[in-house]
């Protein structure tokens, strides 16, 4: 059973219409694309370039258009005008003096699309053949994807390596076969994921192939400061790599942890050290743990009276640990339930590994293992036995 929400129920030809889709927040204002002749146009994937409407036509966001390219021309859809489109090219061009531009013929005629269309039906046939010709020559890569230009005299073949591959044999190859231009650019795992598309393990289409553009590092670093417990299945997308939704929430957490002492001291009480063992950064509240009569009781503070404590601490002050509760519940009893509900799933799991067993089940464990020196230990427990009983006797 297929969701009926996304776009990958639709259309190859639909899902990439809808596909990155740019959201014009100034579309309720008046036109600005007489204050800027800059366009954005976007093509397949997430590939999106920056043009310059010369002949002032009356451009609007999903317009069709034919555009000039390098020895030809190519068809695109226009996804930012006016000011909006020049804030973009602003803010993702670096080196703005030596970006190439190129021109905006006219808006896609109805031979325009239909030429558009046709080439867009040879991709997948050729990029199969072109992963054959690669395994051929023995080349240790993979051709992710293949985009054709609009005017089907030249294509821009996607390919994933590890290293640095010679395909100069292989360019060779796929001209004389395909009978068109060639141009191979290399992509990573991520851009691979936004091509092919697929579901999340939120169960949602994946970010990447939906709706985002820029593909940063992200870094193993950014989970530890949520508090995420470091479980490489769990950070692990569909690419291979850290989920890029590990960065949607992170200033809220940095933001958040400003509040919090630079170094969490364990405090000083009058039961003992309690050292802290969680922190829930949202709730601003830290887990701590004492260790009094060989009991380790358990409690909860919050972030201003943790800061309250460590002054007194300096000051050489050491609270009551009762004083630390509500007043209504025993420290022990509250202690062990505040535990053990606030715990996750792994450190349950981790406790009840390092739960030790007890004797009695130690003893069975080695009666009933069948090593080699089982019958030694049985006889040494049986003398014992027979020892004790005639103590009992005398």
């Amino acid at each position: 059973m297929s969701c009926t929400g996304c776009s990958l129920n639709k259309s190859d030809t639909e899902s990439r219409s809808e596909m990155l889709n740019t959201y014009d927040w100034l579309d309720d204002l008046p036109d600005t694309s007489h204050l800027s002749n800059i366009i954005e146009v976007r093509f397949k994937g997430t590939r999106k370039e920056f043009f310059k409407n010369e002949n002032e036509l009356p451009l609007k966001r999903g317009d069709i258009v034919v555009l000039a390219s390098n020895g030809g021309h190519d068809v695109g859809v226009v996804s930012l005008t006016g000011k909006l489109a020049e804030k973009q090219f602003n803010r993702k061009i670096k080196a703005k003096n030596r970006y190439q531009w190129f021109n905006v013929y006219r808006i896609a005629r109805e031979r325009d699309t239909e030429r558009w269309k046709e080439a867009q039906k040879r991709e997948k046939p050729v990029m199969i053949r072109a992963r054959q010709v690669a395994d051929g020559l023995g080349l240790d890569m993979k051709i992710g994807d293949v985009e054709f230009r609009g005017d089907g005299n030249k294509a821009i073949f996607y390919y994933i390596a590890e290293g640095r591959v010679d395909f100069r044999e292989l360019i060779k190859v796929y001209a004389r076969e395909f009978q068109i231009k060639i141009e191979m650019k290399q992509i990573g795992a991520r851009q691979e994921a936004a091509l092919i598309g697929g579901i999340g393990s939120c169960g949602r289409e994946l970010c990447c192939s939906s709706w985002r553009t820029d593909f940063s590092s992200i870094t193993a670093h950014m989970a530890t400061r949520q508090g995420l417990s470091p479980n490489a299945e769990k950070l692990t997308g569909r690419c291979g790599k850290l989920k890029c939704c590990l960065m949607y929430e992170l200033d809220t957490y940095l933001e958040a942890q400003e509040e919090f002492p630079t170094e969490l001291l364990d405090l000083e009480t009058s039961a003992g050290l309690a050292k802290q063992f969680k922190i829930d950064i949202l709730q601003r509240q830290i887990w701590y743990s004492v260790e009094s009569d060989k009991v380790r009781q358990n409690f909860v503070l919050n972030i201003d009276k943790v800061k309250e404590i460590i002054n007194q601490n300096k000051r050489g002050k050491k609270p009551e640990l009762a004083a630390l509760l509500d007043p209504d519940g025993s420290l022990e009893s509250k202690g062990k339930n505040m535990f053990n509900q606030n715990l996750t799933s792994d450190e349950k799991t981790i406790s009840r590994r390092r739960k030790p067993r007890n004797k009695r089940n130690r003893n069975f464990k080695n009666e009933t293992s069948g090593s080699g020196n089982t019958n030694h230990q049985n006889d040494k427990r049986r003398k014992k036995r027979n020892f004790k009983k005639k103590e009992q006797k005398q």
